[in-house]
């Protein structure tokens, strides 16, 4: 139940970080662990991928691990409630009912607007983008926004590649209406996609269209496991998110000059060694996990932002850029001037 009306909008009204919330299982997978005696081990691994350990959750789904993260959010922006909840996710619990309705009632937050969005990797990017309009519309003055994805549970445990790639954690943020140029505030974003090219990255068992052919063939079969062709998507998500970063960069009037700090999907650290070089950045602008994490899906931005802004690697004033490409294809980009913000990471 909401429990205040929200502000009217208006030219001046703009949705900002209050408040950063992680958490990430506490089990840790090393790449000795997964690979067993395999010749190809983990100094290829870290060789290729940029992973030496991930977190595999056990016992606990997406909407386990999007409670934690949106608990630790509230908390560290010392709210208690909020207008709606928006859960992004690639991996989940059910195909229906949404899994945000649930989170919103075990973070005790009521009756309040609820549901998912999924847009693969770049679902946080989409999120915020849509969180942001709901407060500048004038709809909402508070939004809790969650990133979970429990990918473990969407990889063949045959494929040890893709379970090399791969971890799992939940990370969140809350926004609240303020001023135009506040800071903190999102800048313009740059959303897109690329839906010819879809079948790249995909779990094609489960929904309605293979569904509907094992009706009609009942011999047919389709995986339930995630698959990638992963030198496709390698050689276009770093041209993908380096035109992103540079049209919303553009059009927030900053040069990649002005950028202090680039926050990025996890994908593969060869993909943001490639990122960081088509950009011109030098690498410690580059903020990476990915060796400790692996690629946490959705969840990679929102994580690493909570466990920098925790650690105190994001300091007020410095000029901060978010992108991510996955899945869809999908991409996003936005900006913003980091703030005075608490973050909460539990598991790092």
């Amino acid at each position: 139940m909401r429990t205040s009306a929200p502000s009217p909008p208006g030219l001046g009204r703009a949705a900002v970080l209050a408040g950063l919330g992680a958490y990430v299982p506490p089990r840790v997978v090393t790449n000795a662990g997964l690979c067993g005696g395999r010749s190809l081990g983990d100094e290829w691994i870290r060789a290729r991928i940029g992973v030496a350990n991930r977190r595999v959750a056990d016992g606990e789904a997406t909407v386990d691990l999007a409670v934690r993260a949106g608990r630790h959010a509230l908390t560290a922006a010392g709210a208690s409630a909020v207008d709606a909840v928006v859960l992004t996710t690639i991996s989940p619990d059910r195909l229906m009912p949404s899994g945000a309705p649930e989170v919103a009632a075990r973070l005790g937050l009521g009756t309040v607007a609820a549901f998912d969005l999924s847009s693969g990797c770049s679902g946080f990017l989409y999120g915020l983008g849509v969180a942001s309009s709901m407060i500048t519309a004038g709809a909402f003055d508070r939004v809790l926004l969650i990133a979970s994805d429990v990918f473990s549970a969407f990889l063949d445990p045959q494929d040890w590649l893709m379970a090399a790639i791969f971890g799992d954690g939940a990370g969140a943020v809350l926004l609240c209406a303020a001023e135009a140029g506040t800071p903190g505030a999102f800048g313009p974003f740059d959303l897109g996609s690329d839906g010819a090219q879809a079948d790249l990255l995909e779990i094609p068992g489960g929904g309605a269209r293979a569904r509907k052919r094992q009706l009609d063939d009942p011999g047919a079969e389709f995986s339930p496991y995630f698959r990638m062709d992963g030198p496709a998507v390698r050689k276009q998500a770093v041209v993908g998110m380096c035109d992103s970063v540079t049209r919303a960069l553009d059009r927030a009037g900053w040069r990649v000059e002005d950028l202090d700090v680039l926050v990025p999907h996890q994908a593969n650290q060869r993909i943001l060694d490639g990122l960081t070089a088509e950009l011109g950045l030098a690498p410690e602008q580059v903020l990476s996990h990915i060796e400790a994490y692996g690629n946490t899906g959705a969840a990679s931005v929102p994580v690493l932002l909570a466990q920098a802004a925790a650690a105190g690697r994001l300091e007020p004033g410095l000029r901060v850029a978010l992108t991510a490409y996955g899945a869809g294809l999908a991409w996003g980009s936005t900006t913003l001037v980091w703030p005075e913000v608490r973050a909460a990471a539990e598991g790092g």
